[in-house]
């Protein structure tokens, strides 16, 4: 349920408000590519997920492969990392408070006010600088007089969201408390215990079906207004998921019955110790999330004003995740991220008849950690690994008449392996559960100063100047407990199954502190009062990452190995980002274009290495692209809307960048659009018939770095429709349906992911066709 706004005509085209530059101000009004979706666009959308909004933002895209691993990507360059060791590109902002952090980053979307997508860096506008850009989410906030609404709608998969707001106040002090909760069974069949259907896992856990949703989320907001120059609000929230497994579906790893495409019935076992090892006892996300924000606003005296905006946030995720896709008790993880992030900023703004400026400061500090216990069964693992290391074990097993690596599962669905731990131990054993773990840790104290100051020579030109000086301190842990291997020490070979090191508990910790200064310059020319062109320069750094992990210090073949720090310090990621372009409204037609073109040295990029999420720098990366979006009231009864983004990015040719030259940047198309028509024609004169077609179209991705043809999609569009009938009282009342990927279109969300690293990648099917009714009503 998105705010309350009043029957309205298809063809208004009112003035959109943003304050991505810390002021109220019309979007044709700031010198910077920016594209602000309100609450009432999303509802007439019917989307209510960051995944689905970004469809229709040019140059955004944000893969949900699970709330707890969200992908943001702005203008091909994506922050998805759940280690604790490193910092974002993208910065997520919930109320002008940092939130980027991926695992506690997801955030529901209800009554909201506004999402504003502020592209290129920004270093005086974001507190921790936005390397790329940032996302901003803003809440609805209490205003006088009572009013509510709620919406409720049901669909195929069962698919029930309900969710609802009510506001009462007057102009001194005013509440408002909006709620949502969204349930979905799972599209992904999976049938790995199901006692109604032949499956290898009969009598173990009923696996629920993958890709599902349970969710729910309350926001509770107070503005006090004393007077008429200090204006407080608070702003509290809870967001939490029960969610089903994320189906990582292999396609050589058949399950019983040897279905093996992307788009069938799975069986993802989990482990049989899941409860014990992984912390749950079924595959699944359990995440809660409480987010606390207090902004007060005062104004000190004719154009000038003092904002405080304080934060705290903290999220503790547990996902467990069949990280093999098939259905043998192989490579059974879990994740256990926690954090806390407390951020302040402060700052004085000046508005004056020929300049405007502001100063303040900013102080973020986050702790976090990222606990990854693994399970499996020692002979299956072994049977199924294809690691260079295990291969005298394989030659021992395929001896025996055993089939190993992607063989270790039959073309049927049976599994083989489960022999080989009878093999292995010349029958001293049948089954020999294998439990480890590691854990990364990261504690961040960032403080900064900022400042921004615009010139007005003429009433046409607006000349801007600002930097951020930043200093930071990172500090990074990490420790494991992996045991070796008793059949592999059996044959000489001492380590865990993973080739990790062990130390044995032991936290390893290494620290470092950074400086930057982060400049930006804007120039904006008024064509008329509502047509500007603008150009910016501006600098963008990802921090340097502190990358500690540890190292064996003897050979495999010498037992009781010890471990040592292996410290790998990142280089940070500086990119310089130049770009025009030209926004305003002329008549019926509103619209933006622009052009940028991005330099980067350093550039990081996160790959698999031995089951660890880790960071390598690839060297330089160029990215050039263009952005248009445009709507027009053709009628009162009708408004079209469209967006269009072209991007030509990827890391350089120059052989210094090893396997990743010239390499696409993950999860980018490099061609995306989206249009749709908003349709309201009155039917007599009490209701009026709604509809809203849309079409989101991407050209093709690559999901990883170095880039592979397995491990891409195709472009694809998918239809999307709502529709129905308002009626009472200025439409407070609608019943209508809703459609999503009206065609059924089948498509890949992710693959490779932490199969991959193990040369077993997994792929995950995107959503189905969802449909359903809705009934809403607001008072």
């Amino acid at each position: 349920m998105q705010p309350q706004e009043d029957a309205r005509d298809a063809g208004d085209n009112p003035d959109v408000i943003v304050t991505a530059q810390k002021r109220e101000q019309r979007i044709e009004d700031v010198p910077v590519t920016v594209t602000a979706v309100t609450g009432a666009r999303m509802a007439d959308l019917g989307v209510n997920s960051l995944s689905e909004v970004a469809q229709y933002i040019p140059g955004l895209q944000i893969q949900e492969q699970s709330a707890n691993n969200p992908g943001f990507v702005i203008r091909g360059i994506t922050s998805d990392s759940g280690s604790a060791q490193q910092g974002a590109r993208v910065t997520l902002y919930y109320n002008g408070v940092d939130i980027s952090r991926t695992r506690g980053a997801y955030q529901d979307l209800y009554d909201i006010e506004r999402i504003e997508v502020v592209k290129g860096p920004q270093a005086t506008l974001f507190g921790t600088a936005a390397a790329v850009g940032a996302i901003s989410i803003i809440s609805a906030k209490p205003r006088a007089g009572t009013e509510g609404g709620i919406l409720a709608s049901y669909g195929n998969f069962d698919r029930t969201q309900v969710s609802g707001y009510l506001n009462a106040g007057n102009d001194t002090l005013a509440g408002r408390i909006a709620f949502a909760y969204k349930y979905r069974d799972g599209y992904v069949r999976n049938i790995a215990g199901d006692p109604k259907v032949a499956n290898q896992n009969q009598g173990r856990v009923d696996q629920d079906d993958l890709n599902g949703q349970d969710q729910r989320g309350v926001r509770g907001s107070l503005r006090w207004t004393p007077n008429s120059s200090v204006t407080a609000d608070l702003v509290l929230t809870y967001d939490g998921q029960r969610n089903p497994g994320t189906a990582f579906k292999s396609r050589v790893f058949a399950p019983t019955g040897g279905q093996t495409g992307d788009y069938g019935y799975a069986e993802l076992s989990g482990s049989p110790f899941s409860a014990e090892v992984l912390g749950k006892r079924k595959l699944g996300l359990t995440r809660n999330v409480y987010d606390a924000n207090l902004t007060v606003a005062v104004d000190v005296a004719p154009g000038i004003t003092f904002t405080t905006v304080n934060g705290y946030r903290r999220f503790d995720a547990l996902e467990i995740f069949d990280a093999d896709g098939g259905p043998a008790w192989y490579l059974e993880f879990g994740e256990d991220a926690k954090g806390d992030q407390w951020s302040h900023e402060s700052r004085f703004a000046f508005d004056g008849t020929h300049y405007r400026a502001s100063f303040g400061w900013n102080a973020f500090f986050e702790n976090g950690q990222q606990r990854v216990p693994f399970s499996t069964e020692e002979g299956t693992y072994l049977a199924c690994s294809v690691a260079r290391d295990f291969a005298p074990i394989r030659q021992i097993l395929n001896g025996a008449g055993l089939p190993t690596g992607t063989a270790c599962v039959a073309a049927n669905g049976t599994i083989p392996a489960t022999r080989a731990t009878a093999i292995l131990s010349r029958g001293t054993a049948t089954v020999l559960p294998y439990s480890a773990s590691f854990a990364n840790y990261g504690n961040t104290d960032t403080y900064s100063v900022f400042a921004d100051a615009t010139w007005i020579p003429t009433d046409a030109l607006e000349l801007t100047a600002g930097a951020r000086v930043l200093i930071e301190d990172r500090q990074s842990g990490y420790s494991s407990v992996m045991p070796d291997s008793r059949l592999l020490a059996g044959a000489g070979i001492f380590t865990s199954l993973l080739a990790a090191a062990n130390t044995k508990g032991q936290k390893f910790t290494a620290e470092r502190s950074y400086a930057a200064v982060l400049p930006r310059f804007n120039a904006l020319y008024r064509l008329s009062d509502d047509v500007n062109v603008y150009a910016t320069i501006s600098k963008g750094r990802r921090s340097p990452v502190v990358q500690l992990d540890a190292q064996r210090i003897v050979p495999l073949s010498v037992a009781n190995s010890g471990a040592i720090p292996r410290l790998q310090i990142i280089p940070a990621e500086d990119v310089w980002n130049y770009e025009g372009g030209i926004k305003g409204r002329i008549g019926a037609f509103s619209g933006a274009a622009s052009v940028f073109y991005q330099r980067y040295k350093g550039f990081q990029v996160s790959v698999f290495e031995n089951g660890l999420n880790v960071t390598r720098s690839a060297g330089s990366a160029n990215n050039l692209g263009v952005e248009l979006e445009a709507n027009v009231a053709v009628h009162r009864w009708l408004g079209l809307f469209g967006t269009f983004a072209y991007i030509d990015g990827g890391i350089g040719n120059d052989p210094s960048n090893g396997v990743f030259a010239g390499n696409r940047f993950r999860l980018q198309p490099d061609t995306t659009a989206s249009g749709g028509a908003n349709i309201r024609i009155p039917i007599g004169t009490s209701a009026t018939f709604y509809a809203t077609p849309s079409a989101t179209y991407r050209s093709k991705v690559f999901f990883e770095l170095p880039n592979s043809e397995a491990i891409s999609q195709g472009g694809y569009t998918l239809v999307n429709l709502r529709a129905g009938v308002e009626f009472g009282d200025q439409g407070r009342f609608h019943v209508g349906g809703f459609a999503r990927n009206l065609t059924n279109k089948c498509y890949l969300i992710d693959a490779g992911n932490t199969g991959g690293t193990f040369s077993t990648p997994t792929y995950i099917a995107g959503e189905p066709r969802f449909y359903g009714v809705e009934l809403g009503a607001r008072f």
